[in-house]
């Protein structure tokens, strides 16, 4: 994942991010699937691939850590 790619990350939601984690991990699947059955010939996809996923999901807990930090709003009734 490219700096650039990486900074448009930041710039979406948790439950994107999410799915886009989700996404990521069938396709490591797939590839790591298709590297023992010999097909693919890349070794350094999957490993690239996890290293994307490893990203995604510290963007994900940066961001849960700091809306726990962000001061909730009271309602009054």
């Amino acid at each position: 994942m490219k700096r650039k790619e990486f900074t448009e990350l930041r710039g979406k939601d948790i439950k994107a991010l999410s799915k886009l984690a989700f996404e990521k991990k069938v396709e490591a699947m797939k590839v790591k699937v298709a590297m023992t059955g010999g097909k693919e010939k890349n070794l350094k996809v999957y490993k690239n691939i996890r290293h994307e996923i490893a990203q995604i999901l510290t963007l994900i807990r940066e961001k849960e850590i700091i809306e726990k930090m962000q001061p909730k709003k009271e309602v009054k009734a």
